[in-house]
């Protein structure tokens, strides 16, 4: 996977420009510039990849207003698998976007083209699953809008591996489970109820199953712009939760009930980033960094593209917990401030903390095998509490959730103090003395 140097001459500079070879093109300045540009080993996340990650951002908030519409187990299962497709359309960019520089050349049409489908699939979130009165189908344009992502990311992948027959036949491998998972979802689209339901996880079991069984011959070029790229979107799902907080008082008279769960829920969403992106990050962008070929394959697969979703799913199951305890203590009409968080918020607030958790765990364990005991013990705490939770009015529930990550985060920073300080600057090159 490494990029050898320019050619020696003006017809073979050309050739490399008409061609993509992960073996023999590299960034070129030429009068005929390179259609689409190797990603550089050490390359930083694009502007244009934030701007595509913009959609994701109202895609998230979609996610969080239907689990806001009826707070329901059977909704919050729809809303995981919501965020099981936008998930998967996601990832397949961020792998897309390690192979070549998504701000160059045709990779920006493809790109802004895929921004746009995105776009219309986040539109149609509310009507995923049933149709709003009007003259298009809401599931059958969420079902194509996912097809028309996948077909353009398929295909530009096709093109980039046209000159590496192993990238070729791993993608023809992986053509049965895109043709599975978008055909599921269009035959959703005309059922409804647990029939509907049924046929969204068999679409999504297609696309992630059929995914991991085709193999490894997926391509890799910087392990740290891949990090990056997924700190980023946990990033704009911790925001998202933040933006919660403060939708669910925008209609009501500041208080000091608001204020104190205001605070509780933006030291929630900063404990969750510090869980994150203290030392857990870190040791698995270490790990992958350091790691062998088909061993970053593994590890990009497993403690990216599939221990991720369970980490966003987990933050937005916090953020309508967060929403429905703001609303408890700022909305008197309906609730008082004594009231108990219970059903279904609740479990998502503390569920939701310990699914981010577990999947934290999960990812640190594949990539550096370290094991982390301790935090695998809070989330069995966090869910041990909720029967304890539900007898305390709604800000308290909070406040217990908060300190218990807070003790973990605290207990963490002092006994691992010296670890922590190895996996953070371990990496780094010492200053020169004077």
């Amino acid at each position: 996977m490494s990029s050898g140097g320019g050619s020696g001459n003006c017809a073979c500079a050309l050739r490399s420009c008409r061609a993509f070879s992960f073996g023999t093109i590299s960034p070129m300045t030429t009068p005929r510039r390179a259609r689409l540009q190797a990603l550089p080993e050490r390359a930083s996340v694009s502007q244009l990849e934030l701007y595509f990650d913009l959609v994701f951002v109202f895609a998230l908030t979609q996610v969080t207003d239907l689990l806001g519409v009826q707070t329901t187990a059977q909704n919050v299962l729809r809303a995981v698998l919501v965020l099981g497709v936008l998930w998967w359309a996601w990832v397949g960019y961020a792998w897309l976007g390690n192979v070549v520089r998504a701000d160059e050349g045709v990779m920006r049409v493809v790109m802004f083209t895929a921004t746009a489908a995105a776009f219309i699939l986040a539109l149609t979130i509310p009507e995923a699953f049933e149709d709003l009165p009007g003259e298009l189908s809401g599931p059958v344009v969420f079902a194509l809008g996912y097809f028309v992502i996948r077909a353009v990311h398929l295909g530009t992948f096709f093109v980039i591996g046209r000159n590496d027959p192993q990238l070729r036949r791993q993608l023809t491998r992986w053509v049965p489970s895109v043709l599975l998972g978008t055909a599921f979802l269009l035959i959703a689209s005309q059922t409804e109820g647990w029939v509907q339901i049924a046929f969204w996880i068999a679409a999504l079991v297609g696309d992630y199953i059929g995914t991991y069984l085709s193999g490894q011959g997926w391509r890799l070029r910087s392990p740290s712009h891949f990090a990056e790229r997924h700190g980023l979107i946990i990033i704009v799902a911790i925001g998202e939760s933040i933006v919660s907080i403060g939708i669910g008082v925008a209609h009501l008279p500041i208080s000091w009930p608001i204020i104190i769960a205001s605070l509780l829920g933006l030291t929630v969403s900063a404990l969750l980033w510090w869980s994150y992106f203290d030392t857990a990050a870190l040791a698995v962008e270490h790990a992958l960094s350091d790691a062998d070929e088909r061993r970053q394959i593994h590890i990009a697969q497993r403690c990216y593209s599939y221990a991720h979703l369970p980490m966003v799913i987990g933050i937005v199951m916090v953020s309508l917990g967060l929403k429905k305890v703001l609303n408890y203590a700022g909305d008197e009409s309906h609730h008082t401030i004594s009231d108990p968080l219970y059903g279904v918020p609740l479990f998502c607030l503390y569920g939701g903390a310990a699914v981010f958790v577990l999947a934290l765990v999960y990812s640190k364990w594949f990539a550096t095998h370290e094991l982390g005991i301790v935090r695998l013990v809070l989330a069995g705490v966090i869910l041990a509490l909720i029967p304890l939770a539900a007898a305390l009015p709604a800000i308290a529930s909070l406040a217990l959730l908060t300190a218990v990550l807070g003790a973990l985060i605290g207990y963490e920073t002092w006994r691992y103090y010296e670890a922590r300080e190895e996996i953070r600057h371990g990496h780094e090159h010492p200053e020169p003395q004077a």
